[in-house]
């Protein structure tokens, strides 16, 4: 193997610290760049360890989900990106990967978090998290009327997650 073939292995398995990653996350989030149906943020500007965020997806259009905004949050642990983050709607909303009592977005029912790898993204979530809202086992269930969220003392629960791989 010829010395910068090496090099350039060596920097791609090379991993980039937690806090940059989520910084180059939240300038892409804050510059609108890719998909405009999703949002996210930084849930307070003086997060400096990046954990808590704020997110929106708009409903797919031809579904349940048509019309209307869901707020979603996404706790980034210590482990992130090697884990994937928590991921809670606030927003209620029916969806078979969804914990119909809190909102929970369960791990072993969403393809990109059960099968998580390191180089997905918040983007890559919620685009997959729209992507299942367009899925025939979704797109056409009914819908808890717009506006209402889950309970204050429902999303704040502490749920201790184990990831499998």
């Amino acid at each position: 193997m010829k010395k910068d073939d090496e090099k350039e292995k060596m920097m791609k398995e090379a991993m980039i610290p937690r806090s940059f990653r989520l910084m180059l996350e939240l300038e892409k989030g804050e510059k609108g760049l890719g998909d405009t149906d999703i949002s996210y943020g930084l849930a307070k500007a003086d997060d400096t360890t990046f954990t808590d965020w704020a997110c929106t997806i708009l409903g797919p259009q031809g579904t349940a989900f048509d019309n209307r905004i869901y707020f979603l949050t996404i706790k980034c642990g210590e482990k992130y990106p090697m884990e994937p983050p928590l991921i809670k709607f606030t927003s209620k909303i029916n969806m078979n990967c969804v914990n119909k009592s809190n909102g929970l977005v369960e791990t072993a029912k969403l393809d990109i978090l059960k099968h998580w790898n390191h180089d997905y993204t918040l983007q890559n979530i919620l685009m997959a998290l729209k992507k299942e809202m367009e899925s025939s086992a979704n797109k056409k269930l009914p819908q808890p009327p717009d506006g209402t969220n889950f309970q204050e003392e429902q999303l704040n629960i502490t749920i201790s997650v184990s990831y499998t791989h």
